[in-house]
C-alpha cells in the first residue's frame, strides 16, 4: 500500500520533536525520509537540550556496541545543533515551570509517565505545541491521554 501526500502531514501549528523523531532527522533509519517530507519548509519545530542529550547518549551507546562509527555520532551531533543555530529548529528550554508541569503530569496517575517523558510533554505544552513528533509507544500513548496529537499515528 503506498503512501500519500496525507501521510506526511503535520500541520502547520507548533510541532514538538522528541529524541526518537530528532535521531530520526539526522541518522538514516526506517520512515526517516518520510519525517523529512513531513517536517521540511515547517517553521514551528520545536526540541530541547534534553531531546539532544538523549540522542547522544543513545548513539554514544551503539558506538560502545560497535554499531554506529564515531565519526558518524559526532557529525550527527553537529548536524543537530546546527539545525537550532540555523533556525531550522526553535530550542524550548527546560525552565523551572516546566518542570513543575511535569511533576504534576507524574501525579496524574493514568498518565503513568516516566520523568525524561513528563518533560517532554511538559516542554510540548510550554511552547502551545498541537502535535507531538514521537516514535515512543510509551510516550506517544501517554501523549494522547493529556490531548495532544502525536505524529506519525500509530
Amino acid at each position: 500500500m503506498g503512501l500519500s501526500q496525507n501521510d506526511f502531514e503535520i500541520g502547520t501549528a507548533p510541532v514538538y520533536l522528541d529524541a526518537s523523531a530528532l535521531a530520526k532527522l539526522h541518522i538514516r533509519e526506517p520512515e526517516s525520509e518520510m519525517l523529512g517530507r513531513a517536517v521540511r519548509g515547517h517553521t514551528r519545530l520545536y526540541a530541547s537540550d534534553l531531546a539532544v542529550t538523549e540522542v547522544v547518549s543513545a548513539l554514544a551507546r551503539r558506538r560502545r556496541e560497535g554499531s554506529f562509527p564515531a565519526e558518524a555520532l559526532h557529525r550527527a551531533y553537529r548536524a543537530i545543533l546546527a539545525r537550532f543555530e540555523d533556525g531550522g529548529l526553535h530550542k524550548v528550554e527546560l525552565v523551572a515551570e516546566v518542570h513543575r508541569e511535569a511533576e504534576r503530569l507524574l501525579l496524574i496517575p493514568e498518565a503513568r509517565l516516566r520523568a525524561a517523558d513528563a518533560l517532554h510533554l511538559a516542554l510540548a505544552l510550554s511552547v502551545n505545541a498541537r502535535r507531538l513528533v514521537t516514535y515512543d509507544v510509551r510516550l506517544a500513548a501517554a501523549a494522547g491521554r493529556i490531548g495532544l496529537t502525536v505524529w506519525p499515528e500509530s
